[in-house]
This record gives structure tokens, C-alpha cells and sequence, in this order.
């Protein structure tokens, strides 16, 4: 239904995607064993049961998958998740979507709860993953879950968990992309949460690339083959100041966060922690923890 808020439709097409791999020996060696490695690393997180929905253990193991694929992550130091020692509120995540790699990418660096759409729930290899980390699915072609699915997010928030979302309501093949949909930012508001905006840029030798996207008619399996035959591939995380909530409607907080995502507003880049956060109880939560002297919270 394109009048639904979710029903959102991209220009891009498999045209788009530009720097096929190369087709030698050597190089369907090297995927036959990044497939291996990226199963192998499937069955523990299988294994893990409940514990892939500890922090820690969802960021290990998302950092593990990129890894299996030659995918480097690049920035920083720190997560996304802005500490809220008062309120106890988690942060909202608003990014740009490009390819299925970006919620990976998104969980390497910061636990959280991802919200998607409900076909990644089918994806051959990462559906179960995201349905074991506890992925909130959603119908975006319809309106009649939408309000649940804002409640849902703003109780997640109040509680303070960290809750990731790709406001565009599709991929495109770079950023920027589209208009970002603002009925979760609703969720925001409503819990007086802080709102990361976060761009997603991806490069092959170090050049820009739209080789990881995943646009058009083209199949998930297709584009996963793609990704793993890829050299050079990385991925960078840029993290940018947070948007308070007070003073807006979803209207205007999603206005600014698309500014700052296509690049209105300067960003830190961020990967994955080197090390465990011992503070890290479950995803996205951050007991009293000081504020990043280089992320700051500003108002808008």
C-alpha cells in the first residue's frame, strides 16, 4: 500500500551496484571459506541460545560475522548509546540503509534491539540470527500495527534499552537516501528519549562502493555471494551529536536527524569497543555511566 507510512520505494536498482568481484580460482577459494567461516560462526551464535541477547555476546558476535566476510569496521572507540544516569532512558538509533550488512555493522558497535522489517525474519543464514537477538518485525506495508509497534518501541525506551531503526523504510544503494518516515520517532518523544543519528558509508580499497547494497530485484543470496567474494570491503560507522527530543514533534526531530545522517551536520566515527564493557547488563543499557567528551548531547 504506498500511501502507508512504511511503504517506502527506493530508485535504485541492481544497476546500481557497481564492482563485481573477480571470478578466478583464487578467488571462489577465498569465498568457499568465508561461507565456511560465516556458517561456523552462525552455529555458536545457535548454540548461545538465550545469552545472544546479552550485550556483549550479540556484539561479539556480530563483530565475528563482518570478520568472516573481510569486512573491516572502521571509526572510533565508543557505542552509540547516549548515558542517561537521571532519566534511565535508552537512545533511539536512526541510520541511513544501504545493505543487509548494516545491521551488523549497527550491533558490532552497540548492542541494542533492532527493529525490521518482517521479510528479514525469511533471509536465509542472518533471519535466524536476528530472530534469536531479539529483532522487533514489522509490516511496512501496512498501518494497522503501527501504533503497537510505537507503544512497543517507546516501553523499550523507558526501560532502557537502546533500539535501532532505518527510518528510510528501505535500502538504497549510498547515502544519502530517502526521506526518513517519522512515526518512530514518535516513540522518542513519547519517552523523552535521545535520538543518535548515524551514517553508514561503505568502501572497497578504500574507494566508495556501492558493491554491499542491496537494491532492486536482485535476491539476498545473490547479494551475501557478492559480499563474500568482495576484497577490501569496509564498512564506517559515523556517529553524530545527539538530538534531544523537548521542543519537537516527530515532524521536526526527523527532519533534523535526516540532516545530520546525509552529512548537515559533522559526526564522530565509531566501531565496535576493542574490549567488553563491564557495565553492559543487557543490550543498549548503560548504568550511570559519565557522557563521551567527544558525543555530546546538544540540543537542536
Amino acid at each position: 500500500m504506498i500511501g502507508s507510512p512504511w511503504a517506502a520505494l527506493s530508485p535504485c536498482t541492481a544497476a546500481c551496484v557497481t564492482g563485481e568481484p573477480p571470478r578466478s580460482r583464487a578467488a571462489r577459494a577465498l569465498t568457499a571459506r568465508r561461507y565456511a567461516a560465516f556458517v561456523s560462526t552462525l552455529a555458536g551464535a545457535a548454540a548461545a541460545g538465550g545469552r545472544l541477547q546479552e550485550g556483549e555476546e550479540l556484539r561479539r558476535r556480530a563483530r565475528a560475522l563482518l570478520a568472516d566476510l573481510g569486512v573491516s569496521l572502521l571509526g572510533g572507540t565508543d557505542g552509540l548509546a547516549v548515558p542517561e544516569p537521571v532519566t534511565g532512558v535508552g537512545t533511539l538509533v536512526v541510520a541511513n540503509h544501504i545493505s543487509w550488512l548494516d545491521a551488523l555493522a549497527l550491533l558490532a558497535v552497540q548492542p541494542a534491539t533492532l527493529l525490521a522489517k518482517r521479510e528479514v525474519a525469511r533471509w536465509p543464514l542472518v533471519g535466524p540470527l536476528v530472530r534469536r537477538a531479539g529483532t522487533r518485525f514489522i509490516d511496512r506495508t501496512g498501518l494497522r500495527g503501527l501504533p503497537e509497534t510505537v507503544r512497543e518501541l517507546g516501553a523499550l525506551l523507558r526501560s532502557g534499552e537502546t533500539v535501532i531503526v532505518f527510518p528510510e523504510g528501505t535500502t538504497w544503494c549510498s547515502a544519502p537516501g530517502g526521506v526518513f518516515r517519522r512515526a518512530t520517532f514518535q516513540a522518542a518523544l513519547d519517552a523523552g528519549a535521545p535520538v543518535r543519528p548515524v551514517t553508514l558509508t561503505y568502501a572497497s580499497q578504500g574507494v566508495p562502493s556501492t558493491l554491499p547494497a542491496y537494491v532492486g530485484e536482485g535476491t539476498f543470496t545473490a547479494s551475501f555471494r557478492r559480499v563474500a567474494a568482495a576484497r577490501g570491503l569496509s564498512v564506517l560507522v559515523t556517529a553524530h551529536p545527539a538530538l534531544r527530543p523537548e521542543g519537537h514533534d516527530r515532524r521536526s526531530l526527523a527532519a533534523l536527524a535526516q540532516e545530520a545522517v546525509s552529512g548537515g551536520r559533522q559526526g564522530v566515527a565509531v566501531p565496535a569497543p576493542r574490549r567488553p564493557s563491564p557495565t553492559t547488563a543487557r543490550p543498549g543499557h548503560h548504568p550511570a555511566a559519565g557522557r563521551p567528551p567527544h558525543l555530546p548531547v546538544r540540543a537542536p
